[in-house]
């Protein structure tokens, strides 16, 4: 019997009172979320500071066996804004990934969660 993959891929903005502020703190933070969501890391994570006005802040990725996981975390504004994405084709819980946001203590968090197999269907 046929394995059927899952093309599951959440977007997630939220405005946070307590961003991440480094390179490292970003790595380890990534390395949490992905465990809670039971995937594995081939590569990375990998952060690095961004310096460009306007766009200051933490950027970092992370290659999953079944995809991959990228975050920016701009803190030049107040609350700062965090732009999480995560795409992969094994099945995970939106809710994992939205309670590891609560170390930074969100004001709002917004997200979409798509179905990609299915034409981008929202799932709620």
């Amino acid at each position: 019997m046929e394995n059927k993959l899952e093309h599951k891929h959440l977007l997630v903005r939220a405005e946070v009172k307590n961003p991440l502020q480094s390179e490292a703190e970003t790595v380890e933070w990534m390395k949490k979320l992905i465990k809670k969501i039971d995937m594995n890391i081939l590569a990375g994570p990998y952060a690095s500071k961004v310096s460009k006005k306007g766009n200051k802040g933490v950027s970092g990725v992370a290659i999953i066996d079944t995809s991959h996981i990228g975050i920016h975390t701009w803190d030049e504004v107040e609350p700062a804004v965090i732009q999480l994405d995560v795409y992969s084709c094994k099945e995970f819980k939106k809710s994992d990934v939205i309670e590891c946001l609560e170390v930074f203590n969100p004001v709002i968090v917004e997200y979409k969660y798509f179905d990609r197999e299915t034409n981008f269907v929202e799932i709620k």
